[in-house]
C-alpha cells in the first residue's frame, strides 16, 4: 500500500451509457450522488486521496493508480464491472463491489471482488476502509437494521468537487428520501431495500441546496412524496428558497389538494411519473393498481395548466401487451402532450418477483446481464415475438419523437423551462432515431 492511501470510485459503463460511443447526450447526463456521497463518507483522518471516475462521460485511464478501487454495480453494468474488477485484483488492487445488482445478487458478485457492500453504504463503507487500512477487510459487509438517514454522521454533503462540471447537464442533484413503500413487480428496490422509506432531516436538504447557491435544483428520489406529511414539510421548507426543481413522484400526486399547492408552490417545474401502462389489467398484474388509467388524462392536463413538465415513462412487453399496444401508447402520449416522454421494455431484473415468475415459466431468455438495460428484449412476451416487441418499441420512440410528434406535443407545454423541454426533446429525438445501434445484436435479439 502507498503511503497515502489512495481509493479510485468508478461507475462502470453498459450498453447505452457509455463515453463517445453512447447514446446518452449532455443535456441527458446529470452528475450521479452515489459515488460523490461514498467519497464524503471517506474519514478524514485517513487523508486519503480519493478520485472518481465515470465511464459515462470518459474513458478509464489505462493505469490507475489506486491501492482500493470501489465500484457502484447496476444489472447492466456488471458484466463490465466484473471485467475491471478482474484486470484491477490481477494488478494487485483490493476491489470493492456495492450497488442495487450486488445487493441483489451478492453470491455472484463475491466471485469478482475482495470484498462486497450489500444495502445503502453510508455506515459499512467507512467500516470497510478502517478495516483495510488495518488489514482486517470482510468479505462481505452489509446495511444493519438500525440504518438510518437522521443521523447525522451519515449525512456529508456529496463531494461535487471530484467530478468535471463540463461532462453533466448539471452538478445539482439532491436527494431527500430513499425506497419506495409500494411494491411493483417489477421493481427491485422492494427487494433490495425492503419497502421501508429512508428520509433526511429537512433542514439538512435545505443546507445543502443553499451552501451550492443554485436556483436549478434535480431531486432523485425515487418517490417523493411517500410521506405526504413529510413531502408537505418539504415543501414548504423549499419556498422561500424561490428555486425551480425537478422530481420524481408517482400519480398519486394529483389526489391530494394541499400537497398538490405546496409542490407548485415550492417551485416544481418537472415531475417523472410512472404511468408504465394504459391497461387496467397489466397495472394489476405488476402491483401497481394505484395507478388509474381513467384519470391520466386529467392529471396530465392539471400538470400543465399548473406550468410543470410531465417526464411520462412507459413499459411495453407485459403480458397482456399485443402489437396494439404500441400505436395506443403513442396515439395516448401525444393527444395527451406529454412534454417527455420515455418508453422502455419490461426487463425482469434478477431477484424480483417478475423475475422469478417468467424464469418459473422458462420464459427467461437470456441472462446476459449487459442486456438487462430497459432497452433489450430478455424474455418471451406473452402476446408478441422478441423481434416484434423490440421493433415496436423502437418504432414509438421515433414516431413520437418525430418532429411532427415533437411539434404536436410541446405545443402544450409553453412554461419557464420550455428551453430545457426544447433541449430534452432533441436529446431524445437523437436517443431515439439511434437505439437500432446500441441493439446488442440486432438480427437475435435477445
Amino acid at each position: 500500500m502507498s503511503q497515502t492511501l489512495k481509493i479510485a470510485l468508478i461507475s462502470p459503463k453498459g450498453p447505452l451509457y457509455r463515453h463517445k460511443t453512447g447514446i446518452f447526450r449532455k443535456d441527458l447526463r446529470a452528475a450521479p450522488l452515489t459515488l460523490t456521497t461514498l467519497a464524503a463518507l471517506v474519514p478524514k483522518s485517513m487523508g486519503a486521496e480519493v478520485k472518481i471516475y465515470d465511464e459515462g462521460i470518459e474513458d478509464l485511464p489505462l493505469n490507475i493508480e489506486a491501492d482500493l478501487v470501489g465500484m457502484t454495480v447496476i444489472t447492466g453494468s456488471a458484466p463490465r464491472s466484473y471485467e475491471l474488477a478482474a484486470k484491477f485484483r490481477q494488478e494487485g488492487k483490493t476491489v470493492i463491489l456495492g450497488g442495487p445488482h450486488v445487493t441483489l445478487l451478492p453470491e455472484e458478485a463475491k466471485r469478482h471482488a475482495d470484498s462486497i457492500v450489500t444495502g445503502y453504504a453510508e455506515e459499512s463503507w467507512p467500516e470497510l476502509l478502517r478495516d483495510f487500512q488495518n488489514l482486517k477487510l470482510k468479505k462481505h459487509y452489509t446495511m444493519s437494521h438500525s440504518f438510518s438517514l437522521e443521523k447525522k454522521e451519515n449525512l456529508p454533503f456529496p463531494r461535487r468537487d471530484l467530478l468535471d462540471q463540463k461532462s453533466y447537464k448539471t452538478l445539482n442533484t439532491f436527494e431527500a428520501t430513499r425506497g419506495c413503500i409500494h411494491s411493483c413487480e417489477f421493481c427491485v428496490v422492494p427487494v433490495a431495500w425492503g419497502r421501508k422509506p429512508y428520509q433526511k432531516p429537512i433542514e439538512h436538504i435545505i443546507e445543502d441546496i443553499k451552501q451550492r447557491k443554485t436556483k436549478q435544483v434535480l431531486f432523485y428520489d425515487l418517490n417523493l412524496i411517500a410521506d405526504k406529511d413529510y413531502a408537505k414539510e418539504l415543501f414548504r421548507a423549499l419556498i422561500p428558497l424561490k428555486i425551480y426543481w425537478v422530481g420524481l413522484s408517482t400519480t398519486l400526486i394529483g389526489r391530494d389538494e394541499e400537497l398538490f399547492d405546496l409542490l407548485i408552490r415550492s417551485g416544481c417545474k418537472g415531475l417523472l411519473i410512472g404511468f408504465e401502462s394504459i391497461s387496467k389489467a397489466t397495472l394489476k398484474t405488476t402491483k401497481k393498481t394505484f395507478n388509474n388509467p381513467d384519470g391520466y388524462s386529467d392529471l396530465i392536463r392539471k400538470l400543465r395548466n399548473a406550468g410543470i413538465i410531465i417526464n411520462g415513462t412507459f413499459v411495453f412487453g407485459n403480458d397482456d401487451d399485443s402489437i396494439e399496444t404500441f400505436n395506443a401508447v403513442r396515439d395516448f402520449v401525444i393527444e395527451n402532450q406529454i412534454g417527455l416522454p420515455r418508453f422502455s421494455i419490461l426487463t425482469p431484473f434478477p431477484g424480483t418477483a417478475l423475475f422469478n415468475r417468467l424464469e418459473n415459466d422458462n420464459r427467461i431468455l437470456s441472462k446476459d446481464w449487459s442486456r438487462y438495460d430497459g432497452q433489450h428484449v430478455v424474455f418471451q412476451p406473452k402476446k408478441m415475438s422478441p423481434e416484434e416487441l423490440q421493433l415496436g418499441h423502437e418504432r414509438v420512440w421515433k414516431e413520437v419523437y418525430s418532429f411532427k410528434g415533437i411539434g404536436k406535443r410541446v405545443l402544450g407545454n409553453f412554461t419557464s423551462i420550455f428551453p430545457i423541454v426544447l433541449a430534452a426533446n432533441t436529446a431524445y429525438r437523437y436517443y431515439a432515431h439511434n437505439l437500432s445501434r446500441f441493439y446488442t445484436c440486432r438480427g437475435g435479439l435477445v
